[in-house]
């Protein structure tokens, strides 16, 4: 055999001898690893799912603790809300907050009479709220006007039976007094008032405790039971104003309901927002709102 057949031969001999490693090691790590009950086959690429949703764990940021609530719960760490709001409860809808914008408190006493229905009309115009504080008797006189107020979403407070003097009567007739006005309002519109309004502001401590719940006066006095003029009331009512007021009212006035669209006219056109006075409080009114001069002569 000549030389040139010979490195031939060898040359053959050398790439099998490559082949046969290069096999070994390639048949020591299996592409596709054999399954298992920790380790299973995994299964073509499946379509993902309607509902499916990614896990874009490298959209958090360090130190995120998702919330256990549920498998997409949103972070609770912050007071910003990362996805879609929540819809706000219905007993909430629109009700401003007072710390951040300015409100007024429209109040009416000695209702409901024959004039409240058209100050309903009134106030639904504007969108405003306001607080009646209603007589006993009267009440009994017009439940479905009382039924429709709180139905438009305004408040009622209690101004006792008959419209007396309490610092003048024993804790047992302040109690009635009240008591008396509670049920009739329940009877009418399904609720029982929750703040006191004492006539004519008089209050000692006698009336704060046998009312159980806030009392509340004013900070503006239209005296719209002294003047009936309509344009007085609502040039008092724009004048005094601030945030925070609240204006006492008499809605068994002809002029006092003729005056109320000026006054809302006005107040809309200057921000403010008009609330009931437990809005005005956020919920929760202080054990006496505003403290007033108690004024000789008129009903309040």
């Amino acid at each position: 055999m000549n030389g040139g057949m010979k490195r031939y031969l060898s040359g053959i001999g050398m790439t099998a001898a490559t082949l046969a490693v290069t096999t070994a090691l390639m048949g020591a790590t299996p592409a596709h690893p054999t399954p298992s009950p920790t380790h299973p086959a995994p299964s073509a690429s499946p379509e993902p799912k309607p509902d499916h949703k990614p896990d874009h764990k490298q959209d958090r940021k360090p130190g995120h603790k998702p919330d256990r609530t549920g498998p997409s719960a949103e972070p609770t760490e912050t007071a910003e809300p990362t996805g879609p709001a929540k819809p706000a409860e219905p007993a909430e809808a629109g009700k401003p907050d007072c710390r951040k914008v300015k409100c007024v408190a429209l109040t009416f006493d000695d209702g409901p009479g024959p004039y409240t229905g058209t100050l309903l009309r009134h106030l639904a115009k504007y969108r405003a709220h306001a607080t009646f504080f209603v007589v006993g008797q009267n009440v009994g006189l017009h439940p479905d006007v009382v039924r429709r107020t709180v139905e438009a979403g305004h408040e009622l407070g209690n101004h006792t039976w008959s419209h007396p003097d309490l610092t003048r009567l024993s804790p047992a007739a302040i109690r009635s007094q009240l008591a008396r006005t509670d049920q009739a309002v329940k009877s009418a519109a399904g609720v029982v008032p929750g703040l006191v309004r004492p006539p004519y502001g008089a209050t000692d401590g006698d009336v704060r405790r046998q009312a159980h719940r806030p009392l509340v006066l004013w900070s503006v006095d239209t005296l719209d039971w002294r003047y009936r003029d309509s344009a007085r009331v609502a040039r008092v009512s724009l004048k005094r104003v601030r945030p925070g007021s609240v204006i006492l009212f008499h809605d068994i006035h002809p002029t006092t309901v003729k005056a109320l669209p000026r006054v809302l006219r006005g107040l809309s056109a200057r921000g403010y927002r008009f609330v009931t006075v437990s809005e005005l409080f956020g919920g929760r009114p202080p054990k006496v709102v505003y403290n007033a001069r108690r004024l000789s002569g008129g009903s309040r």
